[in-house]
């Protein structure tokens, strides 16, 4: 799961159980996967669900949400079958909120780089009035690139909740 990564690794599972049962996958291939890289503990520790099957099945749970709604649905279950969830379950759920906004705001990609977050547009969604927004509202804040790939870089506070203040700067865009 480390070298494909969580949403790709539930992807693949998802494939191989579906093929094993000769039906098809779940996974909808329009969507865009958002890859996140940051500094949070986002897992499911073996004190939390020993389980591995039911383990890897809320991983696949969770990598399936593409709204409010299925994650309150997922956090619903979590919470009625195991009880209180421990921080870094909440972030596995914030994660999958953030992706979902992504997704919204043609986001493809987050990463941490110390204490700035690069956030990756798709060329087909991007959109200069946005930047220029951000520009105004953050000032010195970003950058923005206009590369193959355009990014705008973001300086987090460093007092405030990583998850939190993408959450709150993806609000914004």
């Amino acid at each position: 799961m480390e070298q494909v990564g969580y949403d790709m690794y539930c992807k693949l599972l998802d494939e191989v159980m579906k093929e094993l049962q000769g039906t098809k996958p779940i996974y909808n291939e329009d969507l865009e996967d958002v890859q996140i890289d940051i500094n949070v503990s986002s897992y499911i520790s073996d004190n939390y669900i020993e389980n591995s099957d039911l383990k890897i099945r809320i991983y696949q749970d969770i990598a399936l949400c593409r709204n409010e709604e299925e994650i309150i649905d997922v956090t619903d279950e979590i919470i009625d079958r195991f009880g209180s969830m421990p921080k870094e379950v909440e972030n596995l759920l914030e994660i999958a909120r953030i992706k979902n906004m992504c997704r919204q705001k043609g986001i493809v990609k987050i990463i941490q780089r110390g204490i700035n977050i690069v956030f990756y547009l798709s060329i087909s969604d991007f959109d200069i009035e946005i930047v220029e927004k951000l520009t105004k509202k953050y000032k010195q804040k970003i950058k923005f690139s206009s590369s193959a790939l355009p990014y705008i870089t973001y300086k987090i506070d460093e007092n405030k909740l990583i998850i939190k203040e993408i959450k709150e700067f993806l609000k914004e865009m």
